[in-house]
């Protein structure tokens, strides 16, 4: 099922379908080192993600085109290894861009089988690459750093990693609450495309003044701060993150190696004959902040809006519900719609709200009810009952306990308040407790 929606995705788009290759759960690449061994590098599962689930977001299904008229091959032209070198020598970068077989066998995967994967997040990068850029210029990071959502998340806002880490930044739970992302049950801010990269900026900022290399902070990066120290300690207190990588998790191994193949393709493209998906960028959004919950159904019905593009542009909110009564809370809506939602708030909040926005703030709390097993001796003992009630008992007493009310006493002994209040001549609602009350 998920192979034909992806199919039908494809075609939709007018993409040329990928090979059977880019289904697979291909993570690894191998290299031969220095010795002529064979060695097992894990990529980062950014580079893992099937294409198909940046075909189900909703920015690539509404505002991402093929090129009618890009006429290049479906082919990956080969190139002598001086050119990469030449290539990643010429990219105006602060960090340095060494080549080697790790970084090939990455830049080859890139060009190969993720090709189509690269073609949409040409397209996704007019979206985001600016909020990056300006959140790494905020902390005074080299703007080559923008290119790490791409092998972390594949440019997705709601990519989940198998250990938790979520969206483009790959924020882990702890380090996203550290850096000042609230996640909660209803919010998860590290979706949130502006907060989650001006977190990351700062993270990043904090292990520079650490590491004081800027590829030792993006291993840190991946693998945490420990583990390369660790590793500086294995390697005879070496600073140099090739020095280090025999003694680093594998994963990580791979990781500065991709950051730097990613920097090369997604400037190199055009020489691999990758064609860019066309990006129609969305209208304007705003802002509106709100001291009241809404579920984004009630503004998707009320307004006639895709529910789709609500999610898309409020990505944090778990739930489809904006926790305003929580505490004032953000919803941003393309501009065109802003206006209405003022005008017809209060509608919008009434909406359905019974099924939507179900929270009960308090609840009566039911006394079970005794359960009797008929038998032969309580069949005796009931027609005794009743013989000695009409040899004139003088009826049933209970004593009123704290807390109770008539109404309570009343549904406990399967009489109403009017006979309670007849038998025991009172007025109004006022009981003690410790007072016996006649019932019967």
């Amino acid at each position: 099922m998920k192979r034909l929606k992806f199919l039908i995705a494809a075609v939709f788009l007018g993409l040329t379908l990928p090979t059977q290759a880019q289904f697979a759960d291909d993570d690894e690449i191998t290299v031969t080192n220095e010795e002529g061994e064979e060695e097992v590098i894990e990529l980062p599962e950014g580079m893992t993600s099937n294409v198909d689930s940046l075909l189900e977001l909703y920015h690539t299904k509404n505002y991402l085109t093929p090129d009618g008229d890009c006429e290049l091959p479906d082919v990956n032209p080969v190139f002598e290894t001086s050119e990469y070198k030449a290539r990643l020598n010429r990219l105006p970068t602060v960090m340095e861009m060494p080549y080697n077989d790790v970084v090939q066998k990455v830049i080859d995967r890139y060009s190969g089988q993720l090709r189509r994967t690269v073609s949409i997040m040409l397209g996704a990068q007019n979206f985001y690459m600016p909020i990056f850029e300006q959140a790494l210029e905020t902390y005074n990071i080299p703007l080559e750093l923008k290119y790490l959502p791409v092998i972390e998340s594949s440019l997705n806002p709601n990519a989940v990693s198998r250990v938790g880490a979520t969206g483009l930044w790959q924020f882990m739970l702890t380090t996203g609450k550290q850096y000042g992302l609230e996640v909660n049950s209803l919010v998860d801010e590290r979706r949130d495309p502006i907060k989650a990269s001006y977190a990351a900026a700062h993270y990043l900022s904090d292990l520079y003044k650490i590491f004081g290399d800027w590829n030792l902070v993006i291993a840190a990066y991946n693998c945490g701060p420990e583990n390369i120290n660790k590793a500086i300690h294995r390697a005879g207190d070496q600073h140099d993150y090739w020095k280090i990588y025999p003694y680093l998790p594998r994963e990580t191994r791979g990781y500065v190696p991709a950051f730097i193949a990613a920097n090369y393709i997604m400037n190199y493209y055009c020489e691999h004959n990758i064609c860019p998906m066309i990006t129609n960028l969305p209208s304007n959004t705003d802002t509106i902040m709100l001291n009241r919950d809404v579920h984004f159904e009630q503004i998707a019905q009320v307004l006639g809006m895709d529910i789709s593009q609500i999610r898309e542009l409020n990505p944090q909110y778990r739930r489809d519900i904006v926790n305003g009564n929580t505490k004032p809370s953000v919803l941003k809506l393309p501009t065109s719609y802003v206006g209405s939602f003022i005008d017809k708030q209060e509608e919008i909040f009434n909406y359905n709200v019974d099924q939507l926005l179900s929270k009960r703030t308090e609840v009566e709390v039911v006394e079970p009810q005794p359960t009797y097993t008929r038998s032969r001796s309580t069949s005796r003992s009931s027609k005794a009952s009743k013989r000695s009630k009409r040899r004139g008992s003088s009826g049933k007493s209970v004593t009123v306990r704290k807390g109770d009310t008539l109404s309570q006493i009343a549904k406990r002994n399967h009489t109403t308040v009017a006979k309670l209040r007849k038998l025991n001549g009172i007025k109004g609602n006022n009981i003690n407790a410790g007072k016996k009350l006649k019932v019967k």
